[in-house]
């Protein structure tokens, strides 16, 4: 029998839709496939969907079964797809019956059968509403990413065994309720303040400027002057997000899975400090199947550069077309990427190598 659950693919800062196929045949030598342009952790969620399926008190069918993620062209990584592969083999086997109403499933089984943290709801909410779909079944510890999204039910999971209990209509799950990304915006909280800093009255003033300005500033001092500390704390003196910022600086987050879990929205301003040893890819972005670097990591906020001179000139290099153009491009044999990039540059040295 042939089962089609839908769920989501993430591909730079959008999801698309897929389509997961799963077909359960009785005939031919009892077997367990999955096709469409998968990685490795999906090709390995076999074995974590079947152990998850027996610890759930449910049978895996002996049988050949098939699983295809469609369309077969797009590449797919992570193993947010285990979910709807478990649903479609319970519903092939004639073990639950899915809702007709057209639902997202999305989320990483544990040996258990209990759902882990997925990256990638937050973008998984917007899909949803751009698809008219109403309801999405997510993991409880990532499923307030999705609640600040209007217009869809969001379905917290804890376990497979739960789910199926809801969808067999035994113990229904309670949908979450909308929150206001307002009232989330309100609750800033500012980890470094200015006015803990003493003295250092013209370093202050100039990033104070730099501040009003969107302009990049360059700190020079022996160690210990308080380059970091000043630093750190500009976030807390720029204008807070709004929601269109904390939008756009949580899809970046949500794709790379650093929101961490029951968390949300990101309030705060980024600031993003990464050693002078880190390689242009891990600067700029890329990879095989592209990801942002820490320069998009750092939208709407700050990218310290400490022990300015020790980075590489190839990254320095790197840096000259994303700061004039608030955005970097990325392209890949398997496409091109856009990422958003508008930051405030904080670089800092000592006055010799000696320090």
């Amino acid at each position: 029998m042939l089962t089609k659950v839908w769920s989501a693919a993430n591909y730079g800062l959008e999801a698309v839709q897929i389509e997961t196929e799963v077909n359960v045949a009785e005939k031919g030598f009892p077997g367990f496939t999955v096709v469409g342009l998968a990685s490795k952790a999906i090709e390995e969620s076999r074995e974590r969907v079947k152990t998850a399926i027996l610890n759930s008190d449910l049978e895996f069918p002996m049988a050949k079964i098939t699983v295809n993620l469609a369309p077969a062209d797009l590449p797919k990584e992570g193993a947010c797809y285990d979910l709807p592969i478990a649903l479609g083999i319970l519903s092939s086997s004639h073990q639950i019956i899915l809702p007709q109403e057209k639902a997202y499933f999305f989320g990483e089984l544990s040996l258990d059968g209990s759902l882990r943290h997925s990256r990638g709801v937050f973008l998984l909410a917007i899909l949803a509403k751009e698809k008219g779909v109403k309801k999405i079944y997510v993991p409880r510890l990532c499923a307030n990413e999705a609640v600040v999204v209007e217009g869809i039910e969001v379905y917290p999971v804890d376990s497979l065994k739960g789910l199926i209990k809801h969808l067999n209509g035994e113990k229904l799950i309670e949908a979450l309720k909308f929150i206001e990304s307002d009232s989330l915006l309100d609750e800033n909280i500012v980890q470094f303040d200015f006015s803990e800093i003493l003295g250092q009255e013209s370093a202050k003033r100039a990033l104070e400027i730099a501040a009003a300005g969107g302009h990049n500033i360059f700190l020079m001092g022996p160690p210990g002057s308080g380059k970091t500390m000043l630093s750190r704390a500009l976030p807390g003196i720029l204008p807070p997000l709004s929601e269109e910022e904390s939008l756009e600086v949580t899809k970046i987050y949500s794709i790379i899975g650093n929101i961490p879990p029951g968390g949300s929205l990101i309030r705060n301003r980024p600031f993003r400090s990464p050693h002078h040893t880190t390689s242009q890819v891990g600067l700029i972005g890329g990879g095989s199947n592209p990801r942002p670097g820490e320069i998009s990591l750092a939208h709407r906020g700050v990218l310290f550069l400490d022990e300015f001179p020790e980075v590489s000139r190839m990254s320095l290099e790197a840096l000259r077309q994303p700061l004039e153009d608030g955005n970097v491009t990325i392209s890949r044999a398997s496409g091109s990427v856009n990422f958003p990039c508008q930051f405030m540059l904080v670089a800092a040295a000592n006055p010799c190598p000696c320090g």
